[in-house]
């Protein structure tokens, strides 16, 4: 029984520390963040990122002070259309594409829905933010 618990005592005192990543510098808000951005303290933070691959290349949603630890819930995936920013709309229905000129009301992602104005008709439809920067529209069935 004393061997037991001799061994259950070596192997709670051999337990890793909790690693949280902490920024290492004051990152404004839609900051995307890089290797230098981010440092590894000791501790754990309930919520706070513990993987870099968690936060490489996120974009902050507000400014992030240095020595504080990176929420994952203060980090999104980095804008690819921004408010004002000119973009082609694209609809597609079986063999049919229409493409048009449109403005971004709002900025988003991609995968986000964002409202942007077709410059021809002036009328603000959705859609949504394609990887290649394009917008997807549909119509009403």
């Amino acid at each position: 029984m004393r061997a037991l618990i001799f061994v259950l005592c070596l192997c709670a005192g051999s337990q890793a520390q909790a690693e949280t990543l902490v920024a290492s510098r004051t990152l404004p808000a839609r900051t995307i963040i890089t290797e230098t951005d981010i440092t590894i303290a000791a501790g754990d933070t309930a919520g706070a990122a513990t993987a870099i691959t968690d936060v490489l290349g996120k974009e902050t949603r507000a400014t992030i002070y240095s020595g504080r630890p990176l929420f994952l819930s203060a980090l999104s995936e980095p804008a690819l259309i921004e408010r004002n920013q000119f973009a082609t709309l694209v609809y597609e229905l079986g063999a049919l594409t229409i493409s048009a000129e449109g403005r971004a009301m709002e900025r988003g992602p991609a995968g986000a829905l964002v409202r942007v104005m077709n410059l021809s008709s002036r009328t603000i439809v959705q859609g949504t933010v394609q990887p290649d920067a394009t917008i997807s529209v549909s119509g009403s069935r």
